[in-house]
C-alpha cells in the first residue's frame, strides 16, 4: 500500500471509531464533567494509547502525520478525550527519549496497553507558564527521594496511575515518575475548567512522598530543558492538529444550518456576509492544515526546524479554532448558545486550546526571536 492511501485508510479507521466510540457521548461527558473510568481501556483496545511507544516496548510508534490525524478525528469530537492521549503520550515520549532501560521496560508496556495511564506534572499554582518558577522539591534520602509541593491543574490526573513531576533536586529542576500511589502524595479533584470540562483535572499534593532512586528520569538538571522539553513539543504538536480538528467541525455545524436555515425569505447560505464568514473559516482551515502537515514532515525528518514549525502551527491553529468556533456561534445564532449544541462546547475547548502546552503568549516570543534572528541576517533564507 502506498504511504499515502495507509495514511488516508488510518485515517478513516480513527473517524470510525471517534463516530461510534467518542461521538455520541462527547456532550454528556462534558456535561458531567468526566469521562468514563472504562474510557483508557476503550482507547487501548483500539490501539490509540500506543502511539507514542517505542514497538519494542508493544507500541506503534506512528508517523507524524498519522499521530496528527488522530488528534484532528478526536478532537474534532472531544477535545478531553484528546487531552487524556496527549498528556499520556507526553509522558511515554519523555521516557522513551530519557530513560533507562530498566524504566522503559517499567513503564513503557504498561503505557502502551493502557493498563497505566500517564500524566504530565508540571504546573504548579505559582507556576504557569514561567516553568523555571517551580517550587516543588526533591532531595535525596537513603536509597531514593523524598519530593515536596504542589502541582494543579493535572490533566487526566483522577484516571492516572503515573505522573511525570518536576522538582528541583539540589536546586536543579529534575523529572521523576512518580505512580499515583506512592505514600505521601495526595490526589485532589478540581473543579471542571472552562473548556475540556471532561479532562479531569487534578491538584498533586506531596507531603514528604516517597521514591525510589529509579523515579529520577533523565540527569539532574536536565528536567526542564531536556524532559519538559521533550514532551511539550509533542503536546504542542498534538493540540495543533486537535484545533483543525475544532476547526472542521465548526465548519461543518455552520454549513450544515446555513444550508437549511431561512432567513428574511432567503436560504441563510445566500447571505453575502454568511457566506464570508464561511469563507474565512474555510481558508483557515487550509492554512492550519498546512502548517500542521509541514510540522510533520519536519518532525518525520528529524529536522531541528521542527520546533519552530510545531511553535507556528500552534500558534496559528489555537486562534484560528478560536474564530471558527466564534463565526460558528455567530452563524447558528441562539442555536449555537444552547447547551446541547456543540459550537458552543468547541468555544469553550478552543479557549484553553490557546493556553494549554504553551499559551499563545509563549509561541510568540518564540515565533519573533526566531523572527528577529532569521531577518536580520540577509544571508540566511526565509522560512
Amino acid at each position: 500500500m502506498e504511504p499515502k492511501q495507509h495514511e488516508e485508510t488510518t485515517r478513516e479507521r480513527f473517524r470510525r471509531f471517534v463516530e461510534v466510540s467518542i461521538a455520541p457521548h462527547a456532550g454528556e461527558w462534558d456535561e458531567r464533567g468526566e469521562v468514563p473510568a472504562t474510557l483508557p481501556a476503550v482507547l487501548a483496545e483500539a490501539g490509540l494509547l500506543a502511539q507514542a511507544v517505542p514497538s519494542a516496548y508493544g507500541g506503534e510508534e506512528a508517523d507524524p502525520l498519522v499521530y496528527g490525524f488522530l488528534h484532528a478525528e478526536i478532537g474534532a469530537a472531544c477535545a478531553s478525550t484528546r487531552a487524556l492521549i496527549t498528556v499520556h503520550d507526553m509522558v511515554a515520549a519523555a521516557i522513551a527519549r530519557w530513560g533507562e532501560d530498566d524504566q522503559k521496560r517499567r513503564w513503557l508496556p504498561e503505557l502502551a496497553s493502557g493498563r497505566g495511564l500517564g500524566a504530565f506534572a508540571l504546573t504548579e499554582p505559582e507556576a504557569g507558564s514561567d516553568a523555571r518558577s517551580i517550587r516543588a522539591s526533591a532531595r535525596a534520602d537513603g536509597d531514593g527521594f523524598v519530593l515536596a509541593g504542589r502541582k494543579r491543574w493535572i490533566t487526566a490526573g483522577g484516571l492516572a496511575k503515573l505522573f511525570l513531576v518536576f522538582a528541583r533536586l539540589e536546586g536543579k529542576a529534575t523529572a521523576f515518575l512518580v505512580p499515583a500511589g506512592a505514600p505521601g502524595l495526595t490526589v485532589r479533584a478540581m473543579a471542571p475548567p472552562l473548556g475540556m470540562r471532561a479532562s479531569q483535572p487534578v491538584e498533586l499534593e506531596f507531603a514528604e512522598c516517597r521514591v525510589h532512586a529509579g523515579a529520577q528520569l533523565g540527569r539532574a538538571g536536565t528536567g526542564l530543558s531536556h524532559v519538559a522539553a521533550t514532551a511539550l513539543h509533542l503536546g504542542r504538536y498534538a493540540v495543533a492538529w486537535g484545533c483543525t480538528g475544532i476547526q472542521r467541525a465548526c465548519l461543518n455545524e455552520a454549513v450544515r444550518h446555513a444550508r437549511s436555515r431561512v432567513q428574511f425569505d432567503v436560504p441563510l447560505r445566500e447571505h453575502q456576509l454568511v457566506q464570508e464568514m464561511i469563507a474565512e473559516m474555510a481558508v483557515e482551515l487550509r492554512a492550519a492544515e498546512a502548517l500542521c502537515r509541514e510540522a510533520a514532515r519536519l518532525r518525520r525528518e528529524r529536522d531541528p526546524e521542527a520546533i519552530l514549525a510545531v511553535a507556528v502551527a500552534k500558534l496559528y491553529a489555537s486562534r484560528a479554532a478560536q474564530r471558527a468556533a466564534t463565526q460558528a456561534i455567530q452563524i447558528l445564532g441562539a442555536q449555537g448558545c444552547a447547551p446541547s449544541s456543540a459550537v458552543q462546547r468547541h468555544f469553550r475547548d478552543a479557549k484553553v486550546m490557546e493556553i494549554i502546552e504553551g499559551s499563545t503568549q509563549i509561541q510568540q516570543l518564540l515565533v519573533a526571536n526566531d523572527a528577529l534572528q532569521r531577518f536580520a541576517d540577509p544571508g540566511r533564507e526565509a522560512p
